[in-house]
């Protein structure tokens, strides 16, 4: 006997099998959407536990700004005061240097063969003019000045003949640089 089918068996596979694919893509689209919004949750998580975060920073921020202010205000009023000290000293420095070069200038005028006009001191330059008797007066008066302590730099600027009273002296005019023997000391081991 002799049987015929009379489904249509590739038609039914077809179908059958369209609708598993559907079925799949279906699933496979769900199972991504579950995983997106897995993603979405946890990045929304991971969001808001930063802004909380920086909303605790921010307070702390604000609670350590008036120290922070308080802490530049200091900062501020120190520098001031260290400038004010550095200056202090500077004069302090500056007016016993002052007082020294006088003091040696003084020691070093030989009274009985010369005697000074002026003398002018301006920041580390130290000008002298005056009268002696002849130039050997002055140039003794520049060695014993190059010995002081205080005076590093001794040059003649000016040398002429005057006429005071009579008779037939020397005029001069001395440029000196002044420094003070704690730079000489400092300079000096620097050098070595």
């Amino acid at each position: 006997m002799l049987r015929i089918n009379l489904l249509p068996i590739r038609q039914l596979k077809k179908r059958a099998k369209a609708r598993n694919q559907i079925i799949s893509f279906v699933t496979l689209f769900i199972f991504l959407l579950l995983i997106l919004g897995a993603v979405g949750f946890l990045q929304t998580t991971k969001i808001n536990t930063i802004e909380s975060s920086i909303t605790k920073l921010k307070k702390e921020k604000q609670k350590y700004a008036p120290i922070l202010a308080e802490m530049k205000r200091l900062e501020k009023a120190k520098k001031d005061l260290e400038n004010k000290i550095s200056i202090i000293k500077k004069l302090k420095r500056d007016s016993s240097t002052t007082v020294h070069i006088l003091d040696e200038v003084a020691n070093k005028v030989d009274s009985k063969r010369m005697w000074l006009k002026s003398l002018k001191q301006e920041g580390s330059n130290l000008s002298l003019s005056g009268v002696a008797l002849d130039n050997r007066t002055v140039a003794q008066f520049m060695d014993a000045l190059k010995e002081s302590p205080y005076i590093s730099v001794v040059n003649l600027s000016n040398a002429s003949l005057t006429q005071v009273s009579g008779r037939d002296l020397k005029s001069f005019t001395l440029a000196c640089s002044i420094v003070s023997p704690k730079e000489t000391t400092q300079k000096e081991k620097i050098a070595k």
